[in-house]
């Protein structure tokens, strides 16, 4: 691990805690118009679409799966690294058994208290929602061979390339002490464990990637050139080549329009998504800009909304967040309290590894 300084320990959690919130936002910007169209959108809310938070779920600013399991991969990465002093290592061991906690929330009215593993984060009771998860996610962690992890080469849903791969692959991008090709290996093994598709686990990888660069200090701009470079020694690469393609094409082509983004599809499937965020987050004026262009559109609104959000968090940090969209988000105090614990583990987790606090938040074994 590098040496941080005080500045730099400060950017980083900035940057974490704006990538988490800022997804979240985005999420819940797009939870209630998530099944609509644009012309259903603009009839019920305005020429302008939604403008904040409508009522999903029975409340403004409720989040969905896409938040829930951004968390889980975090917690799950979290505990990866304190497994590697402890002498095991290999994350997406770590990742996987992190989202079989995040599909007990979808199964059990409340956290098993039985269960020793399920750590902190596994025992936030309002979590324990289905927030429309995609079939992907949930079939992939089911069944009675849950226990093997999906490869590359033997991944689970073979066929599968829905946006559910890209949409929780933000926090692989803050490993930013990692080589931008291994946090593009790491997102692929980890988007094998339920969505088997070359274009979808591609797609995750390369938004990794993009976050990776925005998180250490870089440009949107520059993160997609070194996705494209990336994608490009990889098989099956073309569908997700061509939506990042499409995008920066977007960029060019003129003024930002919900019909410029419905041109790049609806964001159902993972290369679709990936475009329309990226896109929203390179013509943003300012965060709330962007995050609006990103939601109001046909399509999947929350999972377009969280993967803009993931990357203008990451890119302005905490600070550039609509004050008023993150004091209304569900779950706030858990996300922020996630945030700092994944901060505290990469910059300090010598100094927490053994004691009796960090284990019990975070077992591993």
């Amino acid at each position: 691990m590098p040496l941080w300084s005080r500045a730099q320990q400060q950017d980083f959690r900035s940057r974490v805690r704006g990538c988490l919130l800022g997804g979240a936002v985005g999420d819940a910007l797009g939870a209630g118009i998530e099944f609509d169209s644009l012309e259903k959108i603009r009839s019920a809310h305005g020429p302008l679409g939604v403008t904040g938070y409508v009522p999903a779920y029975g409340r403004r600013g409720a989040v969905t799966d896409d938040t829930q399991m951004s968390l889980f991969t975090l917690d799950g990465l979290i505990r990866a690294h304190i497994g590697r002093d402890a002498g095991t290592w290999h994350p997406p061991t770590d990742v996987h058994k992190a989202y079989r906690r995040w599909y007990a929330t979808q199964q059990d009215w409340g956290p098993d208290e039985r269960r020793g593993d399920l750590g902190w984060l596994g025992r936030q009771e309002w979590l324990y929602a289905q927030r429309a998860p995609g079939q992907a996610c949930l079939t992939g962690l089911s069944g009675p061979d849950t226990d093997q992890l999906g490869t590359v080469e033997a991944p689970r849903n073979p066929h599968s390339k829905g946006c559910g791969t890209v949409m929780r692959a933000a926090p692989f991008g803050l490993l930013t002490a990692w080589d931008p090709g291994l946090v593009f290996q790491l997102a692929v093994e980890c988007s094998v464990l339920t969505h088997g598709h070359p274009t979808g686990y591609l797609a995750a990888g390369a938004f990794a990637v993009i976050v990776h660069t925005v998180a250490r200090g870089g440009t949107p701009e520059e993160g997609v050139h070194l996705a494209l470079a990336l994608l490009s020694e990889r098989p099956a690469h073309e569908e997700t080549t061509a939506a990042l393609r499409a995008a920066l094409d977007a960029v060019r082509a003129g003024e930002p329009t919900a019909e410029r983004v419905e041109a790049l599809g609806e964001g159902w499937v993972a290369e679709e998504a990936l475009a329309i965020g990226v896109y929203c987050a390179l013509v943003a004026e300012d965060v709330r800009s962007g995050l609006l262009l990103a939601v109001n559109h046909s399509g999947d609104s929350d999972s377009t909304g969280s993967i803009c959000g993931n990357l203008l968090g990451a890119l302005h940090g905490e600070t550039a967040l609509p004050a008023d969209l993150v004091a209304e988000l569900e779950g706030r105090g858990t996300i922020l309290e996630m945030a700092d614990d994944f901060a505290l583990e990469l910059v300090h987790g010598p100094e927490l590894h053994g004691t009796a606090g960090w284990a019990e938040r975070y077992p591993v074994g």
